[in-house]
């Protein structure tokens, strides 16, 4: 059974920094390119930034020079490194494959909230 289980979210004023993990299941680890999504209320779920098995990476451009993300193969676990947070940067945070990621994979997600 493939589980992906997020955690490392919390309440952070703004300029703050938080680091989020995701522990993938190793099934699926190593074969999909693994992206970080997140959903504000009442907005669609968007992707944040994506990492290949090789370490390639890429950003969505509200996020680029703020936020690194990060594969630990050892470890199965993806990696945000969220620096510089603003309250718009407040979501649900959500690991999945990418692209297509798979609607079973969906986990709670971890809570994100920037306030002062």
């Amino acid at each position: 059974q493939v589980q992906l289980v997020e955690s490392g979210g919390g309440l952070v004023q703004p300029g703050g920094s938080l680091r989020l993990s995701c522990a993938v299941s190793r099934s699926i680890f190593s074969i999909f390119t693994m992206g970080w999504y997140r959903q504000a209320p009442g907005k669609q779920r968007d992707l944040v930034a994506h990492i290949t098995p090789g370490g390639i990476t890429n950003y969505a451009d509200s996020v680029k020079g703020r936020f690194t993300i990060s594969r630990d193969n050892a470890e199965n676990t993806v990696y945000l490194q969220m620096n510089s947070l603003k309250p718009e940067d407040t979501a649900v945070y959500y690991c999945n494959k990418h692209p297509f990621p798979n609607q079973r994979f969906w986990g709670q997600g971890t809570q994100v909230t920037v306030a002062s």
